[in-house]
């Protein structure tokens, strides 16, 4: 009998698979591992699978696992997934690879002083609030270029657009409108989808995926 595949092989497989269906390179999407609350010994075996990317919400709790594991595993790349608390910039600057949850010109202060005193320039996603949704967090629509320029004139490194659809909507018109946003202010980065929409996100021109429930099942 055929060894079923992991989590991580399956979702791989339908990441390649949707990029053959768009007519991408896979080596275009990056696959986030989302992490949060869940322990170390639930994220040991992803590593030691090959995973590198993982996404954590809160600071604190990425500062109590993480520094273990990337003694352990060398490569690790973190990303925060979650909103960041301006009072905590500093902290996500000297823990985070990646920051996806830039969304407020309050945030693009802290940040760029936070870069400038731990020496780090972490490459930020402007996450875009598309459904009008202000309890998600996001910049709204209108506000973009804004802030966009803003980060610019603070040496805050570009990475792309974020968003986090509406949820029981069809995301694929929210997924079409990020990538065309992005497209128009000369931005390559669009972290976009989830477990449940990650290949419609793909389709749509997705460069980072941030999947948690397909990978590590549901929470208890």
């Amino acid at each position: 009998m055929e060894k079923a595949d992991t989590p991580l092989q399956s979702v791989l497989h339908t990441i390649q698979a949707s990029c053959k269906r768009a007519r991408r390179d896979p080596g275009e999407v990056t696959l986030v591992a989302v992490s949060k609350r869940h322990s170390a010994a639930a994220i040991e075996p992803l590593l030691i699978e090959g995973q590198r990317h993982f996404g954590e919400n809160r600071v604190q709790e990425a500062q109590e696992k993480w520094p273990a594991l990337r003694e352990e595993h060398p490569g690790v790349r973190l990303h925060l997934v979650g909103q960041l608390q301006s009072n905590k910039a500093e902290d996500a600057a000297a823990l985070f690879d990646v920051i996806h949850s830039l969304d407020r010109p309050s945030l693009v202060k802290a940040l760029a002083k936070a870069f400038d005193k731990t020496g780090r320039q972490v490459p930020c996603f402007v996450q875009v609030d598309v459904g009008d949704e202000p309890q998600k967090g996001g910049c709204p629509v209108g506000e973009v270029p804004d802030l966009l320029r803003q980060a610019r004139d603070a040496d805050i490194p570009l990475a792309g657009l974020m968003c986090l659809p509406p949820a029981e909507i069809e995301p694929a018109p929210f997924f079409a409108f990020l990538d065309k946003l992005a497209r128009d202010h000369g931005l390559d980065g669009r972290s976009m989808g989830m477990s449940g929409d990650y290949e419609t996100a793909i389709m749509m021109g997705a460069t980072h995926v941030r999947v948690g429930t397909a990978l590590f099942g549901e929470r208890d």
